[in-house]
């Protein structure tokens, strides 16, 4: 694995949860320069790379991928080996409540990385362009909602049911049609629900944790019965890497946990397992959980076939979710420096995704 071990990689969105999780992994086990191009929105949390920032090959800049001229610039000053696109808006809640912010990040951000990575490849060596990459990283949510049966293939139609699937379905789009039309080597990426450490407390599990902390309500959408595939960040890194390592040009791999559970039962669990880790006396922590109104165009499953992934370029997740999600809770429990801040200025844990019906 990693055979070209001085590779120059830009990471887009690198202070996001998984493009942070890549990056540290990039740094701890390759010998890979990367610069690290995040606008720094909401989301972003630089204190996510606390342990690899001094690093003299990681390095990290401050800019939009919707900005032409400092996109361009940092291209030609690095001039990186391969470009790994996870910078994106991401929360389905959000798009609900402001869908034009993701298509102009999602879709037109998508586009002008994608025309700058076009102008620099076509300045390297036949050689050089053979070896460039441009890896997209996406989601199981283009992929729209599943029945009962059946998992998402690589070539199961999109269906995108959300401003946030919509926006991404849109920009997979785009990177498929740079291939076919420019010859830009591209890698697709497709995962399923991650979680982990350093994930904004805007999302299921974390909010979870941290409201059940606070003695807070926990809302469940509807009856609690929509299914998600849980996938945990660090072997969603591995995945990500071994792709740009090993995959083929042109091609979409699918990345997923093959842990599905309804959202009910993570919340039961992360419930029972702060039972055990930080119990209460006078209650338990699942007399805090409340039904709320379900949130519009909510899907009702998803579930990944990660087989091309593992037959073809060997992969396998380490963690399952009960392993993976009990390291979770006990990171939060252990890392109040992180997450208090990011309580107390940018997200409080309201609920958001909701409509004037709702």
């Amino acid at each position: 694995m990693y055979e070209n071990k001085k590779m120059k990689v830009i990471v887009t969105g690198g202070a996001g949860f998984i493009g942070s999780a890549l990056i540290r992994h990039l740094i701890k086990n390759t010998d890979y320069h990367v610069y690290n191009l995040d606008k720094l929105t909401y989301a972003g949390c630089p204190e996510s790379l606390k342990e690899v920032e001094n690093n003299e090959r990681y390095n990290f800049v401050q800019a939009d991928i919707c900005d032409y001229a400092a996109v361009k610039t940092l291209f030609e000053s690095f001039k990186p080996d391969a470009i790994m696109h996870l910078a994106a808006e991401s929360h389905v809640d959000r798009s609900i409540d402001g869908p034009m912010e993701f298509i102009n990040t999602n879709i037109v951000g998508t586009a002008n990385l994608l025309n700058c990575t076009l102008e620099y490849w076509n300045t390297l060596t036949d050689e050089a362009k053979s070896k460039f990459r441009f890896q997209h990283i996406s989601t199981d949510e283009v992929y729209g909602s599943l029945g009962e049966e059946g998992l998402f293939e690589e070539s199961t139609p999109y269906d995108p049911r959300s401003p946030y699937s919509a926006s991404k379905a849109a920009s997979d789009h785009l990177v498929m049609a740079w291939f076919h039309t420019y010859g830009l080597p591209v890698l697709m990426t497709n995962c399923s629900n991650n979680y982990g450490p350093y994930h904004f407390p805007e999302k299921l599990i974390p909010l979870v944790i941290l409201n059940a902390l606070d003695g807070k309500d926990l809302p469940v959408y509807g009856k609690g019965d929509n299914i998600r595939d849980w996938l945990y960040v660090d072997d969603h890194a591995k995945a990500l890497a071994l792709v740009l390592d090993k995959g083929v040009p042109g091609e979409t791999y699918n990345v997923g946990g093959s842990n599905e559970r309804t959202n009910l039962e993570v919340v039961e669990a992360i419930c029972d397992i702060l039972d055990d880790l930080q119990p209460r006396e006078a209650a338990c922590y699942r007399d805090q959980i409340v039904f709320v109104k379900d949130r519009p165009g909510h899907d009702m499953r998803y579930a990944i076939d990660a087989t091309k992934l593992k037959s073809e370029l060997g992969w396998s997740a380490e963690e399952n979710f009960d392993t993976g999600i009990r390291k979770t809770i006990q990171w939060y429990l252990d890392n109040k420096w992180w997450w208090e801040p990011i309580r107390n200025k940018k997200y409080s844990g309201k609920r958001l995704g909701k409509t004037e019906n709702n």
